[in-house]
């Protein structure tokens, strides 16, 4: 019996690499840098472990900066944490 393929990325902050579905993915294109719940968004991804040591280093370094090469403001970083934490809550929640 053949295996399934899953593709492996690379976290921004810990640079550990783990399935991609079990990474969040943040996507830079012209309308601006969002979280992306699809993991299909046209654009730049990066790719963020669910770990909250990993959250306060994407804020704390400004690992989007670097990774998506242009500044980011603050006011994004906090909206991507929200997200991020909420998402993470409501999934422990269902397990």
């Amino acid at each position: 019996m053949k295996s399934v393929h899953e593709p492996v990325r690379e976290c921004i902050c810990c640079g550990n690499k783990f399935p991609k579905s079990s990474l969040f993915r943040v996507a830079k294109n012209d309308s601006g840098i969002f979280f992306d719940a699809s993991g299909k968004a046209d654009g730049r991804g990066a790719y963020i472990c669910k770990s909250a040591v990993c959250r306060e280093k994407l804020v704390k370094q400004k690992r989007l900066n670097r990774t998506f090469k242009s500044p980011v403001e603050e006011n994004v970083y906090r909206a991507l944490i929200e997200q991020l934490e909420s998402i993470q809550s409501t999934e422990q929640e269902t397990v």
